[in-house]
């Protein structure tokens, strides 16, 4: 199951449903009710699912699956001006692999009421997984322009612009100096806007290998920042990594080897190796 996109769905259905609700009282309406169940039961489903694991019947998961689709589809026929009901349906299509059918869905959805940001996000989502960042772009920036404060959505243009940077810097939206620039600041939001998610502030400071022009200074200031964000031992270990590979670009490979000799996670091994084979090369030179 997709994390990022079952966290979007539950804000759908969470925040939103509830915000409805809150703006009709004093009861929900039937549709509201309806689509409640909906999701609690498709939720329930996932959940047993990811528990099951490897022993899981898929056969069991199809026919659960279809018949909340079903459940979907007399819900918006009862109610064709229902956006939340087509945001709620198009997430789970596109959650379970119906990409141009959840499309159908979202953009329904954001006709009958734009002022949902999760629906918007997720459309930028699709047309980004489909090799099309520039379209998807007024999609995300709409979506941060409805919440600012939501950090995914900061994180989805950053991750947009860093693939996209060839197909943005053609149509001349942006020069490679205004998209570093936009870049890293949509990476530096979404981690300030979540100060204790260490993968969202270990993408920002990643961000600075994806810069047209390399400011490794500045990047190896921001993995020295990140270690004290660290809350194990193997991602201290994973930032000193980084921190090592800085320093033999900036051609300081004493400092990196000193660095490297604090890393003996296993999980890191591999990482580690390729980076000793460096510091070997460079000191052939």
């Amino acid at each position: 199951m997709n994390n990022v996109r079952g966290t979007i769905l539950r804000a759908v259905i969470g925040a939103s449903v509830l915000a409805l609700a809150a703006g009709r009282a004093p009861a929900e309406t039937l549709a509201e009710k309806t689509l409640v169940e909906i999701v609690e039961r498709q939720q329930d489903i996932f959940s047993r699912a990811a528990k099951e694991g490897e022993h899981l019947d898929e056969a069991w998961l199809r026919g659960e699956l279809e018949s909340v689709m079903k459940s979907y589809d007399v819900l918006i026929q009862k109610n064709p001006d229902y956006a939340l009901g087509y945001g709620a349906y198009g997430m789970l299509l596109g959650k379970v692999g119906m990409t141009k059918e959840a499309v159908i869905m979202l953009l329904k959805a954001n006709k009958l009421d734009p002022t949902m940001p999760e629906v918007k996000n997720q459309i930028a989502v699709h047309l980004a997984e489909d090799g099309r960042p520039v379209d998807a772009m007024p999609w995300v920036a709409a979506a941060i322009d409805l919440d600012p404060k939501k950090a995914l959505y900061h994180y989805h243009l950053g991750e947009l612009l860093a693939a996209g940077r060839s197909e943005f810097v053609k149509t001349g939206q942006f020069t490679d100096a205004k998209l570093d620039q936009v870049m890293l600041e949509a990476f530096q939001h979404a981690a300030d806007l979540e100060p204790k998610d260490f993968a969202a502030a270990y993408r920002y400071a990643k961000a600075y290998y994806d810069l047209a022009v390399p400011r490794w200074p500045e990047a190896l200031a921001a993995w020295e920042k990140l270690e004290d964000r660290a809350q194990t031992d193997t991602q201290r270990q994973l930032v000193r990594m980084q921190r090592a590979n800085v320093l033999l670009k900036l051609k300081r490979p004493d400092e990196a080897k000193i660095l490297l000799s604090t890393v003996t996670s296993l999980q890191l091994a591999a990482e580690k190796q390729t980076l000793l084979d460096e510091l070997a090369k460079a000191g052939e030179k």
